[in-house]
């Protein structure tokens, strides 16, 4: 994290705050969590977008005893207040909205220093890494998970090739994910990129 954003931590925590409050599901798991601690000495690491609703499911982990680091899937998403409100918690992060390419795979190694035991990975750079980069570090891999469709393409690629060397959660092909965040998720998206682009309202249209 920049120096220069800690002083936006407690703008971040409202958002996170914000988030949890309309996370029921989350907020029950956590309570669960804190008591059982069933990830007690494990390491997670993780490359997802950096706002709210990612920073709630992070203090869900570290509620479980797990400790976490994370960066960026995107430097165009990640939210500098949220970066310094989990900074302040003690969390290992490694984003910044408006990285360079450079930076971005530098944090991804960052997260691989902390030699995590679970993979949280949006688009597969993380997990790709560990195996191109740090190969002596699979062996300390349980496994991970990959919430896009571009990422467990390249996975399914990795798989067939024979490179995979731990097993990885397809979350995108999750009834879940796939009914919902795909098809309405991406269809809001798309509506909003082209009304932030051409400054029009489709409403009534």
């Amino acid at each position: 994290m920049r120096s220069n954003v800690s002083a936006l931590a407690p703008v971040g925590k409202r958002q996170i705050e914000w988030a949890e409050r309309h996370m029921p599901v989350m907020m029950a798991i956590r309570r669960e969590m804190s008591r059982k601690k069933p990830l007690e000495g494990l390491r997670i690491g993780m490359t997802l977008h950096v706002e709210a609703k990612t920073a709630a499911l992070v203090r869900t982990l570290v509620a479980g005893g797990a400790e976490v680091s994370i960066s960026g899937c995107n430097p165009l998403s990640t939210k500098d207040e949220v970066v310094a409100a989990l900074s302040s918690e003690g969390i290992s992060v490694h984003a910044w909205r408006g990285q360079s390419e450079r930076d971005y795979y530098a944090n991804i190694n960052r997260v691989l220093d902390h030699r995590p035991n679970i993979l949280i990975d949006d688009g597969a750079d993380l997990i790709s890494a560990v195996h191109s980069k740090r190969p002596e570090q699979v062996d300390d891999i349980i496994g991970g998970c990959e919430e896009t469709t571009t990422g467990v393409n390249r996975l399914r690629a990795m798989t067939i090739n024979g490179v995979l060397k731990f097993p990885v959660i397809a979350v995108n092909d999750t009834p879940a994910k796939r009914l919902f965040d795909n098809r309405f998720g991406t269809a809001e998206s798309t509506l909003q990129g082209i009304m932030t682009a051409t400054n029009t309202l489709i409403a009534g249209k």
